[in-house]
């Protein structure tokens, strides 16, 4: 799998451009870090990536996941995952019910729960089922945030300063847990942050305005 952006520019209606043109290829299990400073474009570039860029923006360039055009695409079928600061649980859904909300559709019935059991076990988090999201830790929901987008099967990884709300400790912890999940999904990922201390230890990482050619 893999993520391609080939010369790639955000422009508003008035033609002016959010950064130069991007051009850059993410394999699969592989994390790439955009770093800039807030308001550069980095949040409104992932929105062009999952199918959300605001009627304000208007883009040049291409888009492609495994050799597919993906522009065109509604939203939905782009398969994209998105990893925000905010976990954005539901708060009337228990943590299992939140997990098994993900699952294809194709996963029917009682093994959606047994779906949901087996991934809090994988990671070691079976005891808190039954809780819900008020009722559990910033960093257990920060796990089970990415757990429930990682049961969604989704093609590419798109993480969006998703570490910026954690406690210096816990983030360097969850940083390295979140590296080694999305290298296990075997999924391309792209991470813009504005903070040098979210950025994997052996990620690959473009520093603003991210010009020329990164392929």
């Amino acid at each position: 799998m893999s993520l391609c952006l080939k010369n790639l520019s955000i422009h508003n209606r008035n033609g002016d451009s959010l950064f130069p043109s991007l051009t850059i290829s993410i394999d699969n299990g592989e994390i790439v870090t955009l770093m800039g400073p807030s308001g550069c474009g980095k949040s409104t570039l992932l929105d062009l990536i999952a199918g959300h860029l605001a009627d304000d923006f208007e883009y040049s360039g291409e888009l492609s996941l495994n050799d597919v055009d993906i522009s065109k695409l509604e939203a939905h079928k782009r398969q994209v995952g998105i990893l925000f600061q905010d976990d954005l649980l539901f708060p009337h859904l228990n943590i299992w019910e939140n997990l098994a909300f993900a699952l294809p559709n194709e996963v029917k019935g009682k093994q959606r729960k047994l779906k949901a059991m087996e991934a809090l076990k994988a990671i070691s988090l079976s005891k808190i089922a039954d809780s819900f999201p008020q009722q559990i830790s910033g960093g257990q929901r920060a796990r089970i945030s990415l757990t429930r987008m990682l049961l969604a099967k989704p093609k590419l990884a798109l993480l969006d300063e998703p570490f910026s709300k954690l406690d210096k400790e816990l983030r360097s912890q969850f940083r390295d847990w979140v590296a080694a999940e999305l290298k296990a999904a075997n999924i391309p990922a792209l991470m813009v942050t504005h903070d040098k201390e979210d950025m994997p230890i052996n990620g690959r990482v473009l520093n603003w305005p991210w010009s020329g050619n990164h392929a």
